[in-house]
C-alpha cells in the first residue's frame, strides 16, 4: 500500500510529535539497505570519500576481470564464455550500486567503459563468431551494455566525453571489428 493512496494515513503522519516521527524514520530507514548506503553516503561524506570510493571500486573491477584472479582462459570454451559472462554481469551490479549511492554519472560511464575494455583486451579470443550457445549470450549481453554504455557517454558533457574518448574509443573500434555493436 502506498502513502498516495492513503491520504489520512500520510496526514497523521505528518501530525506525529517530531520524536514519534524520528524513531519511525530510523526504523523505516534500517530496513531498506541501499537506503542507508545512500543516506551514509549523502550525510557523511565529501569528495574525498567519493574519489576512495571511485579508486575502490575501479581496483575491484580490474582485479575481478584480470585472468590470473578470473580463471577465465582465452580459450574459446563453453566454461570461458560462460564465467565471463557471469563476471561481467557480477561488476555490472557493481557499478549499478555505486550509481545509486553515489549518483556519479561520469564514474558510472567510466566504469562501464572500463570493464568493457578489459574483457576485449584480455578475452580477444571469446568475442569471435562462435557455434557455442553460450558465445552467443556473451555476444548478446555485452551488445546490449555496449548500447547502454554509449547511450549514456552521449548524454555526458563534452568536457567529460574528452576525458573518456580514448577509453571509448577502444571499446567502440574493437566492437566494430568483431559485430558487437
Amino acid at each position: 500500500m502506498s502513502l498516495h493512496k492513503d491520504p489520512e494515513l500520510k496526514e497523521a503522519i505528518l501530525n506525529l510529535p517530531p520524536k514519534e516521527k524520528d524513531k519511525l524514520l530510523v526504523r523505516l530507514i534500517s530496513k531498506d539497505k541501499m537506503l542507508m548506503k545512500q543516506l551514509h553516503f549523502q550525510l557523511l561524506e565529501n569528495e574525498y570519500d567519493l574519489e576512495d570510493r571511485i579508486n575502490t571500486l575501479r581496483e575491484k573491477l580490474s582485479s575481478l576481470l584480470t585472468p590470473e584472479k578470473s580463471g577465465v582462459k582465452n580459450v574459446p570454451l563453453y566454461s570461458n564464455y560462460r564465467t565471463l559472462t557471469t563476471l561481467l554481469r557480477q561488476a555490472s551490479g557493481m557499478i549499478n550500486e555505486h550509481e545509486k549511492i553515489t549518483k556519479d554519472k561520469f564514474s558510472e560511464v567510466e566504469f562501464r567503459l572500463l570493464i568493457l575494455e578489459l574483457a576485449f583486451s584480455y578475452y580477444p579470443a571469446l568475442f569471435q563468431n562462435s557455434y557455442v550457445a553460450a558465445s552467443d549470450k556473451l555476444r548478446r549481453y555485452v551488445s546490449a551494455r555496449l548500447k547502454t554504455t554509449l547511450s549514456k557517454y552521449d548524454k555526458l558533457h563534452e568536457d567529460l566525453q574528452f576525458d573518456l574518448k580514448e577509453s571509448y574509443d577502444k571499446v567502440v573500434s574493437f566492437s566494430e571489428a568483431h559485430q558487437l555493436l
